[in-house]
C-alpha cells in the first residue's frame, strides 16, 4: 500500500552562518505534519515553519539525510539544496580520535549518545548537581528527573561525553563524586564549551527567507597593520567551498581543523581558539607526501583576512615559491 502524498514541502539547506548546521523551511497546507516530526527529532523551532538542526558532533548533514528519508516515506515532498547534498556525501573522519579502534559508524554512535546527554541537559530532563575538572576534560554528576530518577556520573565534553557510572540516588552520586573530585568540585553545570555555544548561536541567529537584510555598511579602507582580525573561520569555510580538491579533517577535541590537498603535498592547519598573537594558521608544502617539508607559512589569530586570503585563495599556486609569513 503506497503512502498518500501530503500538501507539505520541506526544503533542507545548509545554515547561512554555521558550517555544519542544517535548516528546514516548511510550506504547504499540511506543513504542521513534518513540523511535528522534525521537532520530535530535536530540530529547533527558529521561526514560523522554520527549524534548525544544530548538534555538538557536527553530524547534522547525516541526520538531516535520515530525516529526509523518513519524511519522503511519509509522503512529504523533500528538496535538498546542492550545497547540503555535497555535505551529506562528504566522507570525512575525525583526526586523532581517542577511540581509533571504532569504525566510522561506531564513532557516530558514540557521538550520538553524547548528543542525547547534551539534549537531556538542555531540555531539563537531566539535572546537573556539580561539575569538576579532571585533567584536560570535565566531569559532572546529575540526576534524571524521569524514568526512575537514575543518578549518573558523566565524563568528557561535547561529542565525547559519556555516562561512566550510575547510582541509586543523588546522595550516593554526590558523595562518590566529592570523594574523587572534591578539590575542583563546583556546584551546577560546567560553563558551555565553544562547541555548545556555537550550537546555541546556530539555533538562534540566522536570516529568515523573505526578510529584508539590514544594509551592509560601506567598507572602510585601512592599512593592513590597523585592520581588524575579522572572521578567520568564515575564511576557512569559504576556502573549502571554493576548493573541492581539498579534504577536511577535524581533531577529536574540535580545536583544530586540518586541510590536505588531494595530492597530499599541501597542508593547512587552523587552530580555532589560538590567542591573538600565537600561531593560528600553518600552511606547509612538501615535494612528495612522505618527504621533508619544503616551506612553511604561519599567521597569527590577529592577522587581518586581507593578508590571509591572498594565500588561502589557492595555496597550490605558491607551492613552487618560498612565501614570507604575514606579520
Amino acid at each position: 500500500m503506497s503512502t498518500p502524498s501530503l500538501d507539505a514541502n520541506v526544503l533542507l539547506d545548509t545554515h547561512p552562518t554555521h558550517s555544519s548546521a542544517v535548516t528546514a523551511h516548511l510550506t504547504g497546507t499540511q506543513a504542521h505534519i513534518p513540523h511535528v516530526g522534525l521537532e520530535a527529532a530535536n530540530w529547533h523551532v527558529a521561526a514560523t515553519n522554520t527549524l534548525v538542526l544544530a548538534r555538538i558532533d557536527h553530524e547534522e548533514p547525516y541526520w538531516a539525510e535520515q530525516a529526509a528519508q523518513q519524511l519522503a516515506a511519509d509522503g512529504i515532498t523533500v528538496e535538498i539544496t546542492p550545497q547540503l547534498r555535497k555535505a551529506m556525501d562528504e566522507d570525512w573522519t575525525w583526526a586523532d580520535h581517542p577511540m581509533p579502534w571504532c569504525t566510522r559508524a561506531e564513532i557516530r554512535e558514540v557521538s550520538n549518545e553524547a548528543q542525547t546527554i547534551y539534549d537531556d541537559i538542555r531540555h531539563g530532563h537531566l539535572l546537573i548537581h556539580a561539575h569538576a575538572e579532571d585533567g584536560h576534560t570535565t566531569v559532572a554528576v546529575g540526576t534524571y528527573l524521569s524514568g526512575g530518577g537514575k543518578s549518573v556520573y558523566l565524563h568528557g565534553e561535547n561529542h565525547l561525553r559519556q555516562v561512566a557510572d550510575t547510582f541509586d540516588s543523588p546522595a550516593q552520586a554526590l558523595v562518590a563524586f566529592e570523594k574523587v573530585h572534591g578539590g575542583t568540585m563546583r556546584p551546577g553545570p560546567a560553563p558551555m564549551t565553544d562547541t555548545e555555544r556555537d550550537a546555541v548561536q546556530a539555533r538562534t541567529s540566522f536570516a529568515i527567507p523573505g526578510v529584508e537584510p539590514r544594509p551592509t555598511p560601506e567598507p572602510e579602507t585601512v592599512p593592513a597593520y590597523a585592520a581588524d582580525a575579522g572572521d578567520h573561520d568564515a575564511l576557512l569555510d569559504a576556502f573549502f567551498a571554493a576548493h573541492d580538491d581539498w579534504a577536511k579533517w577535524r581533531t577529536w577535541s574540535d580545536d583544530t581543523t586540518h586541510a590536505i590537498h588531494e595530492d597530499q603535498t599541501l597542508r593547512i592547519e587552523r587552530i580555532h581558539d589560538a590567542p591573538a598573537h600565537e600561531t593560528a594558521w600553518t600552511v606547509a608544502a612538501y615535494e612528495t607526501p612522505v618527504s621533508d617539508r619544503m616551506w612553511i607559512l604561519t599567521a597569527t589569530g590577529a592577522t587581518p583576512p586581507c593578508c590571509t586570503s591572498c594565500w588561502s585563495t589557492s595555496p597550490a599556486e605558491t607551492a613552487g615559491t618560498q612565501p614570507s609569513a604575514p606579520q
